[in-house]
C-alpha cells in the first residue's frame, strides 16, 4: 500500500468530489481516478461510489477512512522526526561521566544544554575511566568523562579541566591546621586513593607523588570510588590525596588541605570528553558544543 495512494483517497473521501480532490492535490483527474483505482484493486473492495449525484464511502472506504488519516499523521511526523534528527534538533543522547564530574562542569553542561535543546534526551551512566573507554568502542555511549590520559586511536578529545590535587586529612590530624601540606609529611600514613583496576592514571600518579617525596606508604587502601575515599579520611583510617574538586562534595570530618608546591612539580588531574570519531550523530555535535563552552570558561 502506498502512501500516494492513501493521500489520493483521503482527499476524495473528505471533499466527496474528485475535480476538487484533484485540485487539492495539484493533479488532474484521469491520475486521481487511477491512483483510488490501484487502491481498491488492493484492499479488494470498492472503497467510493461514483455517480451523478456524487461521491459516497462504501462500508469499507468509511473503514478505511480513520486508518489511512491515522498512517498518513504518522508517516508525516516520522518524517519530521528525521529531519529534526538529520539537523540535531531531537534524538536521544548516553553520556558516560566518573563521579567526580558531579563537582567539576557536568550539571552546569546538563543544565545549559537541556535549556537550549530541549528535545534532545539524556541519559547519563556513571561508570569508571576504564569501563567508560570500553562503552564507547562498542558503541554503547555517545561521549564520556574521563579521567585519563591514555586516549584509544579513533576518539576525538577535549580537556575539559586540569585541576591540583590537594591533600585530604581527618579535621582531626595533627596537620589539620596548617596552611598547606608537603606530601613528604604524609610518609608513615595509610593512603586511601582510587583503585588500580578502576583508574589506573589517578593510582600511578598518587604512587608516583609519595615516592618523589621520598616515602613508600605504610599502607593502602584500595577503593572503587572518590567519595570512599573521602569517607574513610572522615573515619580517621586514612590520609589521601584527592582531587580539589572533591572539596565541594561537602562531606564533615575532613580537612583540605594546598600542596606544597616547593617540592618536585605535582601532576595534574585532567578530565576529557571522549567520543569516537565515527559517530555519525548531529546531536552529539551540539552537546560537544556545550562542553567546549564550559570548558573555555573553565
Amino acid at each position: 500500500m502506498e502512501l500516494r495512494h492513501l493521500r489520493c483517497f483521503l482527499a476524495v473521501a473528505e471533499e466527496l468530489h474528485f475535480g476538487r480532490a484533484a485540485e487539492r492535490l495539484a493533479m488532474s483527474q484521469p491520475p486521481l481516478t487511477v491512483a483510488i483505482q490501484q487502491l481498491e484493486s488492493e484492499v479488494g473492495a470498492a472503497l467510493l461510489l461514483r455517480n451523478s449525484r456524487g461521491v459516497r464511502l462504501t462500508a469499507a472506504g468509511s473503514a478505511l477512512l480513520p486508518r489511512a488519516r491515522a498512517l498518513l499523521t504518522s508517516a508525516s511526523q516520522a518524517i519530521g522526526e528525521a529531519r529534526e534528527a538529520a539537523h540535531g534538533l531531537s534524538g536521544n543522547l548516553v553520556i558516560g561521566f566518573a563521579g567526580t564530574m558531579l563537582y567539576r562542569g557536568l550539571p552546569q553542561m546538563l543544565r545549559d544544554f537541556r535549556a537550549e535543546h530541549p528535545r534532545i534526551k539524556l541519559s547519563l551512566r556513571e561508570m569508571n575511566s576504564g569501563e567508560q573507554v570500553i562503552e564507547l568502542q562498542h558503541d554503547r555511549l555517545d561521549a564520556a568523562f574521563v579521567h585519563t590520559s591514555r586516549v584509544p586511536a579513533g576518539m576525538h578529545q577535549i580537556l575539559v579541566a586540569s585541576q591540583t590535587f590537594v591533600a585530604c586529612l581527618p579535621d582531626h590530624h595533627a596537620l589539620a591546621g596548617a596552611r598547606s601540606v608537603k606530601p613528604s609529611q604524609l610518609a608513615g600514613e595509610p593512603l586511601a586513593l582510587v583503585a588500580r583496576a578502576v583508574s589506573p592514571d589517578y593510582h600511578e600518579r598518587t604512587l608516583a607523588m609519595c615516592s618523589a617525596a621520598g616515602f613508600d606508604p605504610v599502607s593502602v587502601h584500595e577503593l572503587r570510588h572518590w567519595l570512599s575515599v573521602v569517607s574513610m579520611v572522615a573515619e580517621g583510617l586514612a590520609v589521601a590525596l584527592v582531587p580539589a574538586a572533591l572539596q565541594q562534595c561537602g562531606m564533615a570530618g575532613v580537612r583540605y588541605l594546598p600542596l606544597s608546591q616547593k617540592e618536585a612539580a605535582l601532576p595534574r588531574y585532567e578530565t576529557r570528553c571522549l567520543w569516537s570519531a565515527a559517530r555519525d550523530q548531529p546531536a552529539l555535535g551540539l552537546f560537544l558544543n556545550a562542553v567546549r563552552t564550559v570548558a573555555q570558561a573553565g
